[in-house]
């Protein structure tokens, strides 16, 4: 191929996602010519759908079915995606081709004045859009009342600013960092204002695929296969693989409340799942070790089927 396309929502992250892909392709393949194409998805233009209440929102492909109809159509060649938000399986004739190396996976509490998750004032409201960090939250703080905020960074950054009642938001460290914020010294200067960041490294599992971004292609195009080989990151592949494979035994989208850790190490794949069922029953959690991607999620499936 002597040209490919690349198709993006036209989010800041994403275009930065783009630039990424783009870094890494010419690094392969310098004589490659990068185009981009910017679509908007049902997820951007229906904000007023609640990613918490999944049955609101509709679930799989809030943010990807437009970037995968243009795949299928033959408009783009590859997809690019935040791994996090594909739905467990893909649709009939694509499939996710290539991953970039991960970022870091940890989530960040965001706050006004230096906090951390454990000296939050009693009965603090945080504002997420996720189900996984808000059921998460609530287990390790019963008293933290959650709101659900989305829009872009900068916007929740500018809510943040306004509310004095909210005491935080959750961000991704992955999405803050491609962004270009240098978050070392446990601030985060932005046009909103000046914030405090405290990593939740320790305390939340991960999404499935945070921090990863996915090239997702048709299956019958060989020669756009052979392309994304060349800046296909094998370790983190592997992992994302087993993280899918765990995805798609619990039959779960992007909001399933799941959070899920994986390593390499020693030519084993180890993962750690925490899973949440009703508003007041505990997580099920579950880990295991194994030589394949597959193996180890289908331990922990069992695992958390036994819990």
């Amino acid at each position: 191929m002597k040209s490919v396309v690349l198709g993006t929502r036209g989010s800041a992250l994403a275009l930065a996602q783009v630039d990424l892909t783009t870094k890494a392709l010419a690094g392969a393949l310098p004589e490659l010519v990068v185009e981009r194409r910017i679509f908007v998805t049902r997820g951007d233009q229906k904000l007023d759908l609640s990613l918490i209440r999944v049955s609101e929102a509709g679930g799989k492909g809030l943010f990807t079915k437009e970037l995968e109809d243009a795949l299928l159509s033959g408009a783009i060649d590859v997809a690019v995606h935040s791994l996090k938000d594909l739905p467990g399986q893909n649709p009939a004739g694509l499939e996710v081709t290539a991953v970039l190396e991960r970022a870091a996976t940890a989530d960040l509490l965001i706050t006004r004045t230096p906090r951390t998750l454990r000296d939050l004032p009693t009965g603090a409201l945080l504002g997420t859009s996720s189900v996984r960090r808000a059921r998460q939250l609530q287990w390790l703080r019963p008293d933290v009342r959650i709101e659900e905020w989305r829009g872009n960074v900068q916007t929740r950054l500018r809510k943040l600013a306004e509310r004095t009642d909210v005491e935080g938001i959750v961000l991704a460290q992955a999405g803050l960092e491609r962004l270009g914020h240098d978050l070392r010294d446990g601030t985060l200067v932005t046009e909103q204002g000046r914030f405090f960041v405290a990593s939740l490294a320790e305390d939340l599992l991960p999404a499935i695929g945070q921090g990863a971004i996915a090239l997702q292609s048709r299956a019958d195009r060989p020669e756009v296969t052979e392309v994304l080989r060349h800046i296909d990151h094998t370790a983190t592949h592997l992992a994302i693989r087993a993280e899918r494979e765990l995805q798609r035994l619990l039959a779960g989208d992007c909001a399933l409340p799941v959070g899920v850790r994986t390593s390499l190490a020693n030519g084993r794949i180890a993962m750690r799942a925490i899973l949440f069922g009703e508003a007041d029953a505990p997580p099920k959690i579950a880990e295991s070790a194994a030589e394949t991607p597959e193996a180890v999620a289908a331990a922990v499936f069992a695992g958390l089927e036994m819990a």
